[in-house]
């Protein structure tokens, strides 16, 4: 206890204007204040000052250590992995983290599992870094079996997995895997905690791997996302306006875009290698937007309009089903001696303000049918209506 004590005395004497700070943190050890002490020690570790240099390090090593394993042991976790981001050599971070591991299993606590796995995906987020990408997948997937296996796990944990999660995803370039772990990371954050650097990045990653992921056909929930908004008044913002056009399929705002941002659009090595994978979608997304736009039983589409909206051949516009037709997001029969198609599901999907007010349009016109049809059959009935 001496020895705490007088190091938080000599960082009084040494820093004046954090004095009342560490007197403070003193007050509330010596009470044995243990919950007490750890918001303050929260509060205090968040300050920019205090991350500068070691002293986040010396910190923990000549205070925390004193009465670590007394307090939440998540929280243990929480300033282990911020004191670990201080190390300048990426192996004295992992060695300092794997020592803080075997002091959680030395606790015998119930629910270890928690703060245990926390620190250890902060050891696989080391060791991409350092690009020991087998290494870290097998901590994730270790993590994963941990997480299924567990209930009630804190959001920080949750949002800790699906954030390295999606660091490995991008570092393999596996845009579709990249853009469900960084929505789940979001799912469990939030977006006001993020630096306005931090949003503008990730908001740009998710706008990229959607737009060159597999299978992923729905902007929607991305375009309804405020991280998005991020790329609004920036550099950048020539993504958040192509999103808006593949969200509606519309191609010739496309094309448009293409031509005002070329050099943008050509200082991006991913969207230039993948151009013909992108109009194949935006011509799938038309697609879509044809079929959402008639209705229910005006499902039997001529194969020449879809030409024409999409200005591929008819040969191009039966691949262009066929192949929305293996990815499950319509289902229907191609006719090829009527030159039609006939859709009869469409894959849901999560609609944007003009696509919601169509939709209204609609119901408004089938409540109308449904009031005539009403009118029709008291017409004809009169004796029933009567009775």
């Amino acid at each position: 206890m001496a020895g705490a004590l007088q190091y938080l005395e000599s960082q009084r004497n040494a820093q004046p204007d954090l004095a009342d700070w560490y007197s403070s943190l003193a007050d509330l050890y010596q009470r044995k204040l243990w919950h007490q002490l750890t918001l303050k020690l929260e509060q205090f570790v968040a300050l920019a000052v205090v991350q500068a240099g070691d002293a986040l390090i010396q910190l923990y090593h000549n205070f925390i250590t004193e009465f670590e394993t007394k307090i939440n042991l998540l929280k243990l976790a929480h300033f282990a992995v911020i004191v670990s981001r201080r190390y300048s050599e990426k192996e004295a971070a992992i060695s300092y983290l794997q020592g803080v591991i075997e002091k959680l299993h030395a606790t015998r606590e119930l629910r270890i599992e928690e703060p245990i796995l926390y620190v250890k995906l902060q050891i696989a987020a080391f060791d991409l870094e350092k690009g020991n990408q087998r290494e870290c997948k097998k901590l994730l997937e270790e993590g994963k079996a941990t997480l299924d296996s567990m209930s009630d796990v804190d959001p920080s944990v949750h949002a800790s997995y699906y954030w390295i999660s999606s660091q490995y995803h991008k570092s393999c370039q596996e845009f579709a895997e990249f853009y469900k772990s960084a929505l789940l990371y979001l799912a469990y954050i939030t977006v006001e905690s993020l630096s306005e650097s931090f949003k503008l990045d990730l908001a740009f990653d998710l706008s990229l791997s959607a737009l060159l992921g597999d299978n992923i056909y729905n902007f929607g929930e991305l375009l309804a996302h405020p991280i998005i908004s991020s790329l609004l008044g920036t550099k950048v913002e020539w993504l958040y306006h192509i999103l808006q056009a593949f969200n509606t399929g519309n191609l010739i705002r496309y094309r448009e875009l293409c031509q005002v941002h070329d050099a943008a659009l050509s200082a991006q090595p991913a969207l230039v290698e993948n151009e013909k994978k992108l109009i194949e979608k935006i011509n799938i997304l038309c697609l879509m937007e044809i079929i959402f736009s008639r209705s229910s039983e005006d499902r039997t589409i001529p194969l020449s309009i879809i030409a024409e909206r999409t200005r591929l051949s008819i040969e191009d516009v039966e691949y262009l089903l066929m192949k929305s037709l293996s990815v499950h997001l319509i289902e229907g029969i191609i006719d090829q001696v009527e030159g039609t198609v006939h859709v009869s599901w469409v894959q849901p999907r999560v609609l944007g303000i003009s696509q919601i007010k169509s939709l209204h349009d609609r119901l408004d016109t089938w409540v109308g049918k449904v009031y005539e049809a009403l009118l029709s059959v008291e017409a004809e009935t009169p004796d029933l209506v009567a009775s």
